[in-house]
């Protein structure tokens, strides 16, 4: 590689680039969701601790050619033809002069892959090997085996990894999912397995080469503002973000609404997009629920905390998840969390801060209960408090109460202390020193794996 003559010394250069998920997810700036954050934040710290990191990505729309962001970070919006559901079109040969140009021009070391789904992740990946530089990358996602598009993304995400120097999983916990079909009955069955072996099994990578590294939250900007709360005592505002589509149970919550309308305390907050939406609308509509449920559409990644504070509960209905990152923002601005029991959750947070429940809307609807009461009973002692309270000096304020739950300052440090982007810089950092420790794999090798 030819030396930087501007730079007397280089550090190790690294690459974090974009990955496009054929679920309709989001993968970087203007778009935004859980990778997109990942990556962002990930370049950012790595910006913060002397590396060069640029990012590459398909054009949206007009934006085009190279941009810089926060702290000088370099995006590449290269102008490749959007496929499908923000996936550019795999064809492995045609993208390889302008990768080649860009890797080479920026003299990069390692190039960082996001999610399975991206085709112009592998591509970049495998223009990296033939290059002779090192490759890693990261499962934001988890997969089944059975049907026809889980084959088909592991096969080709098996021959993708067949060179990768690492790879590194958000989560421990996953699931398979088989499907047995018997005359025209279907039957799911599900076993609980490591995230980390799922990633090993569907692509077929050596275990010692897969790594879990979570995901994290920015505490320090999610955090709680009670103030932007009811100052009532009756009412309970639950807040759901998310994109508004099948894998997310919008149908869970949709079954969840008509139970709740003989509690006119309990409102909605939901925000987010998607093709459920008119689903959820109509639900509103038939149960009367207008002035207590809010559809507040799709949100930018900066007003989601605004709309986090104004709640007490946050409802998770995911069908299958690998890391929520949506959890975790709402424990930081200190909301009782009540989530799915599905991915990689139930090892996201503690159970001082979450309450589980089975994949069904009775099982949602008993955890969503138990989250009012205790919200319930923390409201009628805060102002049992203010009531009695020694305002002129006089009553003294009870010492002891029978509510044991956390405040939501107190949630925000218990998060503050299980997530934060440096731990997960500095893990991801030995994972790429791990990786240029490798030596350079000839053409003939590549070719026999």
């Amino acid at each position: 590689m030819v030396s930087d003559p501007f730079t007397p010394c280089r550090k190790h250069f690294c690459k974090v680039f974009i990955q496009y998920s054929s679920m309709a997810s989001d993968f970087f700036y203007p778009n935004m969701g859980g990778v997109e954050e990942h990556i962002f934040n990930l370049s950012q710290c790595l910006l913060a601790r002397g590396h060069k990191v640029i990012v590459i990505t398909h054009s949206y729309g007009d934006r085009k050619g190279i941009r810089h962001m926060t702290n000088g970070l370099k995006v590449y919006y290269i102008p490749i033809r959007v496929f499908y559901n923000q996936v550019v079109l795999p064809t492995m040969i045609c993208n390889i002069p302008l990768l080649r140009y860009i890797l080479l021009r920026e003299q990069i070391d390692i190039v960082h892959g996001h999610s399975a789904f991206s085709t112009l992740a592998h591509e970049t990946m495998n223009v990296a090997k033939l290059l002779g530089l090192r490759s890693v990358f990261t499962d934001h996602s988890l997969f089944g085996f059975a049907d026809l598009s889980a084959v088909v993304t592991n096969k080709f995400l098996e021959i993708s990894l067949a060179n990768c120097n690492h790879c590194i999983c958000v989560s421990h916990t996953g699931k398979i999912h088989y499907q047995r079909f018997d005359r025209s009955i279907m039957i799911q069955v599900h076993w609980c397995i490591p995230g980390k072996e799922n990633t090993v099994l569907r692509a077929k990578v050596h275990r010692d080469k897969v790594s879990v590294i979570p995901n994290a939250v920015d505490t320090a900007y999610f955090t709680p503002n009670p103030c932007r709360r009811p100052n009532d005592d009756e009412t309970i505002n639950v807040v759901v973000v998310s994109r508004l589509v099948y894998r997310k149970g919008v149908d869970l919550l949709a079954g969840i609404l008509p139970k709740l309308k003989h509690l006119p305390n309990v409102h909605f907050i939901i925000g987010g997009d998607g093709p459920k939406r008119a689903l959820l609308e109509e639900i509103r509509e038939r149960n009367n629920m207008q002035d207590r449920v809010v559809m507040l559409g799709a949100l930018e990644h900066a007003k989601v905390r605004d709309v986090l504070v104004q709640g007490h509960i946050f409802l998770n209905t995911s069908l299958t998840e690998a890391y929520c990152m949506a959890i975790v923002e709402a424990a930081a601005c200190g909301l009782q969390v009540v989530s799915t029991k599905v991915g990689g959750i139930p090892e996201v947070l503690p159970t001082s801060l979450m309450i589980l429940t089975e994949p069904t809307v009775e099982s949602v609807y008993r955890g969503l209960r138990e989250a009012i009461r205790r919200e319930m009973e923390k409201k009628q002692i805060t102002s049992s408090r203010y009531m009695n309270g020694s305002i002129d000096g006089l009553v003294p304020t009870p010492s002891r109460t029978s509510y044991t739950g956390l405040c939501a300052f107190e949630r925000n440090q218990i998060v503050a202390n299980l997530y934060n982007w440096n731990n997960v810089t500095e893990r991801t950092e030995k994972v790429y020193r791990t990786a240029l420790q490798e030596a350079p794999v000839t053409l003939e090798l590549m070719m026999k794996k």
